[in-house]
């Protein structure tokens, strides 16, 4: 009798445990298993340097979803951003998407100014108002190595009597 107690003791522990291991894996792997809770939005950039799939995707500063993909535009040769973002989020035509990092030499967002003045983005709409700031590590190489643009020197002045 003492032996199937303590096998019921242990089962009803190693099923509350594995339903512990279910959640969190849904909880922290942002898995949704009663449906999709985002839509798809694309943005064209010039240059997607160290962004990557899983980055997060930012408008006023929270966090509205993640970069889902990146590929190429052969045609207009521009790197194209799928993103998914949380649904009841709107996006109009006229917004405006920008690679940011986070910190100096953080990782790399994409930062969303979602406009307002046009229609509402359909699911797979195209946000194309884009811009990619400045690479801090060729200023950094550029400033190290000399190859910023100097003023010339002045000639020094003749001291008066």
């Amino acid at each position: 009798m003492k032996k199937y107690s303590i096998e019921t003791a242990v089962g009803i522990f190693v099923v509350i445990g594995l339903i512990c291991v279910g959640y969190m894996t849904v909880k922290f792997g942002k898995v949704s298993l009663f449906g999709q809770d985002t839509y798809p939005l694309y943005a064209r950039f010039a240059s997607v340097s160290a962004l990557r799939a899983g980055s997060t995707v930012e408008v006023y500063g929270i966090e509205v979803g993640s970069v889902t993909s990146l590929s190429i535009d052969a045609e207009r040769q521009m790197a194209i951003v799928g993103m998914a973002i949380k649904k009841g989020m709107k996006v109009y035509d006229d917004a405006s998407a920008t690679i940011k990092s986070s910190g100096l030499i953080g990782d790399k967002y994409v930062k969303i100014d979602p406009g307002g003045a046009g229609e509402v983005l359909k699911p797979g709409g195209m946000i194309t108002q884009t811009s990619v700031p400045a690479d801090i590590e060729d200023l950094i190489g550029k400033y190290a190595f000399g190859d910023t643009k100097k003023e010339p020197d002045k000639a020094p002045e003749k001291p008066t009597k």
